[in-house]
């Protein structure tokens, strides 16, 4: 299926969003999400259910001073 991820069309085979992140490469990596503009907390992430054309965004904190 198509994701817009992070607004970039990326094709992946994950079925939910956890396995998405695997998938893109972000299952080591502390991030926040959001499905659809939607907030997803990462104990949420296994029971959130992706469809073709969902719009994903993943966030990285920052550091810095």
């Amino acid at each position: 299926m198509t994701l817009l991820l992070n607004g970039q069309p990326q094709e992946v085979e994950a079925r939910t969003l956890a396995e998405a992140l695997a998938e893109l490469g972000y299952a080591d990596k502390v991030v926040a999400t959001a499905v659809n503009g939607e907030f997803v907390s990462a104990r949420l992430r296994e029971g959130v259910t992706l469809s073709d054309g969902d719009r994903l965004e993943v966030v990285a904190p920052m550091q810095g001073g």
